[in-house]
């Protein structure tokens, strides 16, 4: 089995479900954006839409390593937000997570990042002996 191929497929989709969110339910991500952000809402959708269109970007062998790449970008982008929440200890509707637990989630996103570099934007290595 190939590992690198089923979290890929994992990878893409966690970020089309997590992009969809985005339109589905902004109201939950508005409540994380900064308040020193201009147009949250318009960065809700922009930020969904480039998870869908990274993680579609992620399944082109051509695309891949750019989206790749992107998705890390987007997600050194969107730490702020994560790292506001912590700190102001603002939660969207429904969410009743422990102080701790929005601290706890700010090194995920290294895991996160980790995750999309194996998975896409790594360089593929040829076995010399294949």
């Amino acid at each position: 089995m190939d590992w690198r191929v089923l979290f890929r497929w994992v990878l893409v989709a966690f970020f089309l479900a997590a992009g969809a969110n985005h339109f589905r339910a902004p109201d939950f991500y508005l409540l994380m954006m900064p308040p020193w952000l201009p147009w949250p809402l318009a960065l809700v959708y922009v930020s969904g839409a480039a998870e869908m269109l990274g993680a579609l970007g992620v399944l082109l062998p051509a695309t891949r390593q750019l989206a790749g790449w992107g998705l890390i970008a987007l997600l050194v982008a969107i730490f702020p937000a994560n790292l506001h929440m912590a700190m102001s200890g603002v939660q969207p509707a429904g969410l009743h997570a422990p102080g701790w637990v929005l601290w706890a989630r700010l090194p995920l996103q290294a895991a996160f990042i980790a995750w999309v570099w194996w998975t896409a934007a790594a360089p593929v290595r040829e076995d010399p002996l294949d």
